[in-house]
């Protein structure tokens, strides 16, 4: 990360409230709680990980980050439009009796839209808020002035927080990439949004606010490839503003998260936005038809667990069906990034339901060739990943057919493959021709190009690149649709 300027900064905001600047650590009086089960116990929420609940708040933002200690951050509070109604009643389903940190990426009215709500809840009804964070520049509604009413009748600390401060959250790194000094566009609210990075062991999410092009193109500029994540959350609602080409590639995501309303006025998320990450790979979850997302990190790799079973592959997204705003229920697992199985986390409002990272009988299959790889297979089925080659030789689009997966029966009997499917975490899909079958011993490369298909190389016949060069999974199902082999690789 950058060095860690050394000034500290105090403002004066509307005559109001002082913002007490920071430089290094920002103070963390506060000591994290455990939620109350509200009778005089407590349970433990993180179980070692780390916890980000995207949650379903329609046109808007909020994320909730719980941490291994029980730690909490939340991240902007939804739309002025409903007084910070579903992400307070979110809060008290997950028993969220503290906010330690609560910051505010920029203060535009659907993303401080709850502040004064949950800053009156929890400092009458709860346990306090231990700190806000803000980027410093005001806004001339009354969203904003309720806001700094609440901070003034409470008497919340209210720090002014910018590039080179870090937030303390116990072992999870919290860095504050943006805004910088000076600020960007004449104090414009969106290119100047409170950018963090979280890092919990190899695992890393990066929440940008609203930052648009220029923030991107100077992020790009300040910290190249230190900007890598495991998990992106897109850039203003998933606008064309935002996720530029070059921001994707230097932050290299394994998936990224849409947080905007099924049928936004501004047509959130963008079909450039989409089109992009299509290119690349990348599945995408959008809390519109997802609802609640949950990502859980036990520091090598992130279980993704969401409401509602919808697709992921990016222009694919408009073709599931609308949560309604506001829907309780439990989240279940979707899809793991990197690393074996994610245990522990308290994503739903009851248990989850989640996968083990095994097939049907929970006997784990030799690794095939890559870093990091977590595999596992149904009894009986003898078929292993015999290699991955994702990043082809030269430019991935003009040599798809260097882009590839050994598929190898290591068994004693033949296997009809007729009808078996290979899937990519985004849902790109490829099926058996009828009739193929592979001899035991034998091996047959599934190419992601077009040619003729012969007893050893099959092709896709995909027009893009299938898999993501900074990782992904291959998935076999069988003619049922059951899942056989599953391979990950980083």
């Amino acid at each position: 990360m950058k060095p860690t300027g050394g000034v500290s900064r105090i403002l004066l905001i509307v005559g109001i409230v002082f913002l007490a600047g920071c430089a290094g650590v920002v103070p963390g009086e506060q000591t994290p709680t455990e939620p109350d089960t509200g009778d005089g116990s407590t349970v433990e929420t993180a179980n070692g990980t780390v916890e980000l609940h995207y949650i379903n708040v329609g046109q808007s933002v909020s994320t909730l980050v719980v941490g291994p200690e029980g730690e909490t951050m939340l991240v902007d509070t939804g739309h002025y439009n409903d007084d910070g109604e579903h992400v307070l009643r979110y809060l008290q389903r997950h028993d969220i009796t503290r906010i330690d940190h609560l910051v505010t990426s920029h203060n535009d009215a659907d993303h401080i839209g709850g502040n004064a709500a949950v800053i009156e809840h929890y400092e009458t009804e709860a346990d306090g808020i231990g700190a806000i964070y803000d980027p410093g520049i005001a806004a001339s509604t009354q969203t904003y002035a309720e806001y700094l009413d609440a901070v003034e009748e409470y008497d919340v600390p209210l720090y002014e927080t910018r590039e080179g401060d870090a937030i303390s959250f116990g072992d999870v790194d919290v860095d504050v990439l943006g805004p910088p000094d000076p600020y960007l566009e004449g104090e414009a609210r969106n290119e100047n949004s409170i950018v963090l990075k979280l890092t919990h062991g190899e695992t890393s999410f990066l929440l940008s606010g609203d930052a648009e092009d220029d923030q991107e193109e100077y992020l790009i500029d300040a910290y190249g490839t230190e900007l890598r994540s495991t998990v992106l959350k897109a850039g203003h609602h998933g606008s064309s503003s935002s996720s530029s080409e070059p921001f994707l590639d230097a932050v290299h995501p394994r998936a990224v998260v849409v947080s905007s309303a099924y049928d936004s006025q501004y047509g959130h998320p963008h079909d450039e936005v989409l089109r992009r990450l299509s290119d690349r790979s990348i599945p995408t979850y959008w809390t519109a038809t997802h609802g609640d997302i949950v990502l859980v990190s036990d520091g090598s790799g992130v279980s993704v667990r969401t409401q509602r079973d919808a697709p992921i592959d990016p222009l694919a997204l408009r073709d599931g069906d609308p949560i309604e705003l506001g829907t309780s229920g439990d989240v279940v697992e979707r899809a793991r990034l990197g690393g074996g199985p994610v245990d522990g986390g308290s994503g739903g409002d009851g248990d989850e339901t989640a996968g083990d990272g095994t097939g049907s009988d929970g006997d784990e299959a030799d690794g095939a060739d890559g870093e990091n790889e977590t595999t596992s297979a149904a009894s009986g089925a003898a078929l292993e990943v015999a290699a991955i080659n994702a990043d082809a030789e030269g430019d991935d689009r003009e040599n798809l057919n260097d882009e590839y997966v050994v598929f190898e029966n290591a068994g004693d009997e033949p296997i009809d493959l007729s009808g078996w499917t290979v899937e990519d975490e985004a849902a790109h899909s490829y099926e058996f021709p009828g009739g193929f079958t592979l001899d035991a011993g034998a091996t047959v490369t599934l190419r992601s190009g077009s040619g003729t298909d012969t007893d050893t190389d099959l092709y896709w016949g995909s027009g893009s690149p299938v898999w993501n060069n900074g990782g992904d999974t291959v998935i076999l199902s069988d003619g049922d649709g059951e899942h056989v082999l599953e391979v990950s690789y980083e």
